[in-house]
């Protein structure tokens, strides 16, 4: 019986190594859990090319809808860890909806394997024009004068806009009210209208409208500031450093996906962000690209998760 075990170790072994060789060996699937059009969506699109040529197979993009980001990246949780259908990792998905959510179909911390973080987006707090404040300072001094009379939009309950502003609020000792929606294009679209007065967005979306005056940035969530918003100061400048975080764009596989597969994926995602023109095109959304080890990525998913959880308990938030 000893024999017959070892046996069938050994064959799991050496049937795991088989793959991990082979692999990939027929079309792989690159989940997007968001409608087309959106910058998660687009990260992944710019990259599906190099990275399938890097690999020596197609990549295809499928966008699977709903609860936020939740329903697509639950099933690339529950696909075989085979590296043939893996997934777009966001901060939605990975950090600010398990961070509230106590009914989540998924563990974010043990149902993935993460491999690479593609790239970071900034992202903005902005007000409608009518605010009556030009730069953050009166900002501040006009929400601490009426707490509670002003509002900000959010994509809805449990997504990174509403949980960044809630961190932002707690760290500031502002009231503001939270208002939220069906998505971050209504919540954009009323806060340039003037129906509210606030948003955090990511800086893709809210650029144009801040170029073309239809809202005015206060603070950025990024490193530096921003070469298109030169006069906008940092978060970390304000003495509020945790407000400080961007968005991220990654690539995630379900538990138990194989070392050698991991490491062939990232090394393809890195070999093709080296491409000055795949680079362009991640910037030209005003995102930073990265291309980091599935070490870093991991640690980065695990400290946006806590930061996340945290911002739940201290601000005693549930889901509306």
């Amino acid at each position: 019986m000893r024999h017959v075990t070892l046996f069938v170790v050994g064959l799991m072994a050496v049937s795991g190594a088989v793959m991990a060789q082979s692999y990939p060996n027929k079309v792989i699937k690159l989940q997007v859990p968001f409608a087309p059009g959106g910058t998660t969506d687009i990260v992944a699109r710019v990259m599906s090319e190099p990275l399938g040529k890097a690999l020596g197979q197609n990549v295809i993009i499928e966008n699977k809808i709903g609860g936020g980001g939740v329903v697509g990246a639950n099933e690339t949780a529950k696909a075989p860890p085979d590296g043939y259908s893996l997934g777009m990792a966001t901060v939605s998905t990975t950090a600010a909806n398990p961070a509230i959510n106590p009914k989540m179909p998924y563990n974010a911390e043990t149902d993935f394997t993460p491999i690479v973080n593609i790239a970071a987006t900034p992202n903005v707090i902005a007000v409608h024009p009518s605010f009556p404040a030009k730069n953050y300072k009166e900002f501040v001094e006009v929400l601490k004068k009426s707490p509670g009379k002003y509002s900000y939009a959010s994509s809805g309950t449990g997504g990174i806009g509403h949980l960044q502003t809630e961190l932002w609020k707690s760290l500031q000792g502002v009231f503001v009210t939270h208002i939220p929606y069906g998505g971050a294009g209504p919540a954009l679209r009323d806060t340039v209208g003037g129906q509210v007065e606030i948003i955090f967005d990511n800086v893709p979306s809210a650029l144009p409208h801040i170029k073309g005056g239809r809202l005015i940035a206060m603070a950025v969530a990024a490193p530096q500031r921003l070469a298109a918003l030169p006069d906008v100061p940092t978060f970390k400048e304000l003495g509020l450093e945790p407000v400080n975080r961007m968005a991220y764009y990654g690539i995630l596989g379900p538990k138990g996906l194989p070392k050698d597969v991991v490491d062939k994926v990232n090394a393809a995602a890195r070999k093709a962000l080296e491409d000055p023109a795949v680079r362009k095109r991640i910037e030209d959304t005003g995102s930073v690209v990265l291309g980091n080890t599935p070490e870093q990525f991991a640690q980065q998913m695990k400290e946006e998760l806590a930061v996340y959880r945290k911002v739940v308990q201290s601000a005693k938030l549930k889901l509306e």
